[in-house]
């Protein structure tokens, strides 16, 4: 019998996500549904391979980066308290690997932050094309409630929610076999959130709005910002801020006109060391933002309520709470 099965039936058995002080140990096989797959291991995986810098920064969280052999998707360095160990693990890609390159690492998992990457359509491989040489994929849950048919960044049937992120904690925890870890961490997750909305709460600064600008394909085309059932969107409905974005996708790209004439109060710009598109540049971004004949006549600008995030707290990952510390923080100085 193969170290690691995977099957596309009915999940049999599941996973205690229930908190207890001290958990048991896991018990395998251990057969989890995820993204409409069912996936059984016969014991922890001891080789992980990473695609997407959320399913990385997840792995370290969990004390589990002496197991990652490879990461790749990249938009920002890596959190502090992790450059010494991710400066001893080989980066596949900055952005997105090879089936190949993937594959020639012999991971015993991989962990993908995004269906595109790894799923149907997936511009890495599909999840079966890793099943085939007995390689079992794990997506983050945070990726699984969207609407990807049509690839890309797709569109969120609901709001994101750390739920979700906390799902993909716990399960990876069990997965391998350090069920304690991932109880403790999402606990501490869960107090810094509670934190972060009480404090936003005792800040009566009134209506306030926003938009947040993630990049753009080339300077002077319309960019790609929050739509408003994203990680932004969670951001602004937990602190009491209305995004000036009404779609449900990802990130969307709406024009500079119709977002000057929303005149949000507050624009947050994502700051990042991916250079994909010239619009990756916070510095660019910053400098089209006051010199622009449209965009710097809005109130944001002339006021200098520009705030710069981190990219990757923008998207889904162990990184969202620190985001929304950072705007709770911010919201008294609106006042």
């Amino acid at each position: 019998m193969n170290k690691y099965s995977t099957c596309m039936l009915a999940a049999i058995g599941g996973i205690a996500l229930a908190g207890n002080a001290f958990a048991d140990d896991t018990s395998y096989p251990l057969t989890i549904e995820n993204c409409s797959q069912s996936i059984t291991f016969e014991a922890a995986p001891e080789r992980d391979v990473t695609v997407g810098q959320s399913a990385t920064e997840i792995l370290y969280s969990l004390g589990l980066g002496d197991k990652v052999v490879g990461t790749s998707v990249w938009f920002s360095d890596v959190l502090p308290e992790y450059a010494d160990l991710n400066a001893g693990i080989e980066r596949i890609a900055d952005n997105d690997p090879s089936f190949e390159s993937v594959v020639a690492k012999k991971p015993d998992l991989v962990t993908a932050t995004y269906e595109w990457h790894v799923g149907p359509q997936g511009i890495v491989a599909t999840r079966e094309q890793f099943h085939d040489v007995d390689i079992p994929t794990y997506i983050l849950p945070t990726d699984c409630v969207k609407d990807n048919t049509l690839g890309g960044d797709g569109t969120r049937l609901e709001m994101y929610n750390t739920d979700a992120l906390h799902q993909a904690v716990l399960e990876l925890a069990e997965i391998h076999n350090i069920k304690d870890k991932g109880q403790a961490l999402v606990e501490k997750l869960k107090a810094r959130e509670e934190a972060a909305v009480d404090k936003a709460r005792s800040t009566d600064v009134g209506d306030v709005s926003a938009v947040f600008w993630f990049s753009s394909a080339e300077m002077d085309v319309d960019p790609y910002v929050a739509g408003r059932k994203g990680a932004p969107g969670w951001m602004m409905e937990k602190l009491g801020i209305r995004n000036v974005v009404e779609s449900d996708e990802e990130w969307p790209t709406v024009g500079w006109e119709t977002i000057a004439k929303a005149n949000p109060d507050i624009i947050v710009v994502a700051r990042m060391t991916r250079r994909r598109f010239p619009a990756d540049d916070v510095e660019k971004k910053i400098e089209f933002l006051k010199t622009d004949p449209v965009v710097s006549e809005m109130d944001a600008v002339k006021s200098g309520r520009i705030l710069i995030m981190d990219a990757h707290s923008m998207d889904p990952s162990i990184r969202n709470v620190s985001a929304l510390e950072m705007l709770a923080d911010e919201l008294p100085q609106l006042k």
